[in-house]
Formats: structure tokens, sequence, C-alpha cells
């Protein structure tokens, strides 16, 4: 999507959109209303102010849309199409590492209360087993900043990854 559709889209299109990135709805709506940006950069750097304001409660709400690592993401629509493209190096892990991995998970589950959240993008199978292993010996608000964290990275590049600057748009 051009920027300047984004900009001009309805309010529910434009919502619609956002909730992609990170269904938090308080973020998603500081978003939509304060269109026009710009540019994409100005777009990104309004999201990831934002997002820096994130808390334990807004993470809970949306890891309700985020599928464990490691298994294949289901339902239709852009929200799981994001999240099949960012674990697509799951695809061909070794069935140790991805027993690894959902083993990771458990542990994390029964340890945090919620599913383990890491941008998988750009991230082998074996470093997000490392990371979980890891992450699973943080105190409860190291690990709440971390899994923050992790969600504002996956908001910012599915952001960059559906609006480009109009002027893109004859490079493309």
């Amino acid at each position: 999507m051009h920027l300047g559709d984004f900009n001009s889209a309805d309010a529910a299109s434009a919502t619609a959109t956002v909730a992609v990135w990170a269904a938090i709805p308080s973020w998603v709506e500081a978003l939509v209303d304060s269109r026009p940006y710009a540019s994409v950069d100005a777009l990104a750097e309004a999201a990831d102010t934002a997002a820096r304001m994130w808390s334990a409660a807004d993470l809970e709400t949306a890891l309700a849309h985020h599928p464990r690592i490691g298994e294949k993401p289901t339902g239709v629509g852009a929200e799981a199409d994001a999240s099949r493209r960012e674990q697509a190096s799951m695809t061909d892990a070794a069935a140790e590492i991805t027993a690894q991995i959902a083993a990771a998970n458990a542990a994390y589950e029964e340890r945090f209360g919620r599913v383990f959240l890491i941008r998988a993008a750009g991230r082998s199978p074996e470093e997000m087993l490392a990371e979980a292993r890891r992450r699973l010996g943080n105190d409860d608000d190291t690990e709440a900043a971390e899994a923050l964290d992790q969600l504002r990275q996956i908001a910012l590049l599915r952001l960059r990854g559906a609006v480009t600057d109009d002027a893109e748009e004859g490079a493309a």
C-alpha cells in the first residue's frame, strides 16, 4: 500500500491495516488518528514512539494474536500471512530443533504464563531456540520488557513491509 492510500483510507480500512502490525487498540487508534504522515519514516517514528509506551496489559492483548514459534500459523488474512512469512525459517528446521523449540515454548508458558514472543524474521531456528532458553532466566519485569521490545520490532517490520512512500511507486 502506498502512503497516500494509507493516509486517505477511511478509518475502518486504516484501522484494519494497522491492527495487523500490532493488535493494541490504543496504539492502532493513535496511528490512525494522527494521519496524514509525510513519509513512511514519519509513520514508523510515530509507531515506534507510541510502541515504547506499551504496558504489560498491552502485551497480553497483542499476544492473543501471535502463534507459538515453530507452530504453523493458522487462519487467513493479513496477520496470519505475516506470521507465516516471519516464521519461514522454521519450515526447514530439523525435527530435533522443532521439538526443542516446542519444549522451550512450554517451559516459557509455564514460567511466564504467556506465549514466547520473538521477532522471528531474520533469525534461524537455532537462534530463536537460544533466545527462548536465555530468556527463561529473566525475572518477570525484564522478560516483559524484552517481550514488549520484540513486539515493537515485529510491528515496525510489518509496517515497513506494508506501506511504501508514494515516490517509490515508479521504482517498484
